[in-house]
């Protein structure tokens, strides 16, 4: 179905168009006039039809689906009416100062889907598709998406960052995966939040508090939107015991993680627990970042032992050797660490410390403060490694939005 927005009013809104879905709204929702007029250049044949100030209590003949408003006090006041209502027209609620606890009992109380308020052309756009193609609710979707495991041969390796970068690339990226998250699950020293300039992102912790099946969370709709496009599953903000965590709850963040993302980079502790085991276990790749030294190409081989140990071999995984600089190829080149090690490194990445705390510091992308350094080359090769459907042409699904 091609879609295409056009704004009517209520006295209009019962006169037939040919081929054209229409969608109420309750004023507001969506937006003013000039916001609704901004989105109807967006979509091929959408009809928006005006309902009014409030939520009908008859809604008008004809809608495929009906967008209403909701804060966080009127809440109560949405959860009677979807719960009340007899028609079985699909209601999308626009969520202002959204929390899981308060989305889920909504999607619980008959929505047909929630979008984070003010509504983007993005979610708009996915969540018509969902209802208009005949599709399902975002939290009823089918765990299809790929997650990474990022983890460490030793402290301060810049992992962190790297995986921050690569989130956000894959984001931006023409024919992207169709959604990313960077889940910090570093629950005592994660910085995610801080290298995304997201302080105020839903944590892991949060989550957890959040009640119910995590598998139903419905994250998509929840976690911090980075500018790129790449949303952030937080760090705790105090620290967290590493055993506060379970290989059961892992199963069931994993499983709203793939539902929701086509890719999920997952940063891991260094430590190993039952629950960080299992979590690498259910990862389709894992990739293992280092620095060029002597020690840390003992500690790959620790961690390499203790993958295979765990069966964890059989998961492909990508080497990383990060912030290389001539200095220390003078006192080991790499070719010596790999054969100290026992295989190759797949990625090397240059140093450039100053770009790259410069984009820490004001929680951006690398081209954001230099484009085509040798640093974005080195990783945006990571990020194809990570993720290669994201190099081919963008394949568009029943409809298109320009």
């Amino acid at each position: 179905m091609n879609l295409n927005l056009n704004m009517t009013s209520v006295t209009d809104a019962r006169l037939p168009r040919t081929g054209v879905a229409r969608v109420g709204y309750v004023e507001g929702a969506i937006g003013g006039p000039e916001r609704v007029m901004s989105l109807a250049a967006l979509f091929p044949n959408v009809q928006f039809v005006g309902v009014g100030r409030v939520w009908p209590d008859q809604p008008l003949p004809g809608l495929a689906a009906l967008i209403v408003s909701a804060s966080a006090s009127e809440i109560e006041s949405v959860l009677r009416r979807l719960t009340a209502r007899t028609s079985g027209l699909p209601v999308i609620v626009a969520l202002s100062d959204s929390d899981v606890k308060s989305t889920r009992r909504l999607l619980q109380a008959g929505a047909a889907d929630i979008i984070m308020a003010p509504v983007s052309e993005a979610a708009l756009a996915l969540s018509l598709e969902r209802l208009l193609a005949g599709g399902e609710s975002q939290a009823s979707h089918t765990p299809t998406g790929r997650v990474i495991g990022l983890i460490k041969a030793g402290g301060g390796v810049g992992a962190t960052a790297l995986g921050v970068q690569m989130a956000t690339m894959i984001a931006a990226r023409p024919g992207g995966s169709g959604g990313v998250c960077f889940a910090d699950l570093d629950v005592q020293f994660g910085q995610g939040s801080l290298f995304l300039d997201l302080a105020g992102a839903m944590t892991l912790a949060e989550i957890l508090e959040g009640g119910g099946p995590l598998e139903e969370t419905p994250l998509a709709l929840a976690l911090a939107l980075h500018r790129s496009g790449a949303r952030l599953l937080a760090a705790p903000r105090d620290l967290m015991p590493l055993e506060a965590v379970t290989p059961r709850q892992v199963d069931g963040l994993l499983t709203a993680l793939k539902r929701d993302f086509a890719v999920t980079i997952l940063d891991l502790p260094m430590a190993w627990t039952a629950w960080t085991n299992h979590a690498l276990q259910l990862c389709d790749q894992i990739v293992l970042v280092t620095n060029l030294s002597v020690p840390h190409a003992n500690l790959v081989k620790k961690q390499l032992r203790v993958m295979a140990s765990q069966r964890l071999d059989s998961i492909a995984t990508i080497l990383v050797c990060n912030r290389v600089s001539t200095d220390q190829k003078a006192v080991l080149s790499q070719k010596a660490a790999e054969k100290s090690i026992g295989r190759d490194f797949d990625v090397v990445i240059p140093e450039d410390r100053p770009l790259m705390n410069d984009a820490i510091a004001q929680g951006c992308e690398l081209s954001a403060i230099r484009k085509g350094t040798k640093l974005e080359k080195a990783i945006g090769e990571l990020a194809a490694l990570v993720d290669p459907v994201a190099t081919q042409p963008e394949v568009k699904r029943g409809w298109r939005w320009r």
